[in-house]
């Protein structure tokens, strides 16, 4: 296999279905570039960890990664929930009317 081939996996983690992240997508080459481009699409982080994805990509789709990845995968996380957290704050403060642009009663 070419070194340089795009590879992708796509993580989906909900604390309420189950008790770690599940890969619900994997591929290489066409459906790499698929499930990024469908991550991006959807406003998804998407996090280029190479050595993590060589992991990643060993584990069937549809199951839980495995509990030596916890701690790795956990730091991509909270590093995404970080930046989901920013952007939400920056764009209400960006959609809030500035106090040059209100009217007075």
């Amino acid at each position: 296999m070419d070194a340089k081939r795009e590879k992708a996996v796509a993580l989906l983690y909900d604390e309420n279905k189950s008790s770690a992240p599940r890969v619900v997508a994997s591929g290489t080459g066409k459906v790499a570039r698929k499930i990024i481009e469908t991550a991006a699409e959807a406003g998804v982080h998407i996090q280029k960890d190479p050595n993590l994805i060589e992991l990643l990509a060993k584990v069937p789709v549809g199951e839980e990664i495995p509990t030596e990845l916890y701690a790795t995968v956990a730091e991509v996380l909270a590093f995404v929930y970080r930046v989901n957290e920013k952007y939400k704050s920056q764009k209400m403060e960006a959609e809030r009317p500035s106090e040059k642009n209100r009217s007075l009663p």
